[in-house]
């Protein structure tokens, strides 16, 4: 594993990786072929999609070695947003919403009931 990482921290790499390909695959496409037709938009974005592939299979493989199913999906939506939002403001020039507070704030929830039984597994032994 690179770095001598554990597996989570390997999941996580792979997983923000993997979550810039497919912003990108995902939404890219509105700003810089917006003029094209939308099979050529597809079919860039499908060529993207594939390295993220190559990245998130593995990433939820490894994951899964030491994490559930939801804690898996819940780190991926985390991961979502810390990715989406820079890429929203940056590259997008969106505006910067009180919606990603709003949403972050869901999400932390999310985390804290899907790793809840690690948690508390943790603190007691």
């Amino acid at each position: 594993m690179p770095f001598n990482l554990p597996p989570v921290g390997v999941t996580i790499v792979l997983l923000f990786a993997s979550n810039v390909f497919m912003t990108f695959a995902w939404y890219a496409h509105l700003k810089d072929l917006s003029h094209k037709p939308w099979i050529i938009a597809a079919l860039v974005s499908w060529s993207i999609a594939l390295f993220e592939y190559l990245l998130q299979v593995p990433a939820n493989r490894i994951g899964h070695t030491v994490l559930d199913l939801g804690q898996l999906k819940i780190m991926q939506e985390v991961i979502t947003l810390l990715v989406f939002v820079p890429f929203s403001l940056l590259y997008m020039k969106e505006p910067l919403r009180l919606d990603f507070l709003w949403a972050a704030l869901c999400l932390l929830g999310a985390v804290f009931f899907i790793f809840r039984p690690s948690i508390q597994s943790a603190w007691l032994s």
